[in-house]
């Protein structure tokens, strides 16, 4: 009997053993300073923001400061 419930602890799926293909869905990116979705993408920094309020703050930041960011 005991080989039999290890057979079946092996076929039953877990979180480390499960295999799946790559998601087809894109990824969704967040705002760095909001952590709300984020369509747009500041050109000088490459931080991402949500609206043009947060743009504006981006903007305001003093260009050392903003190079100093670290992104992924």
């Amino acid at each position: 009997m005991d080989v039999d419930r290890l057979e079946e602890e092996e076929d039953t799926p877990t979180y480390t053993s499960l295999e799946a293909s790559p998601s087809l869905v894109p990824p969704r990116y967040y705002c760095d300073t909001a952590g709300l979705e984020a369509p747009y993408t500041d050109p000088r920094t490459g931080l991402r923001y949500h609206d043009k309020s947060v743009y504006d703050l981006f903007k305001n930041l003093v260009r050392p400061l903003s190079s100093r960011v670290v992104r992924p």
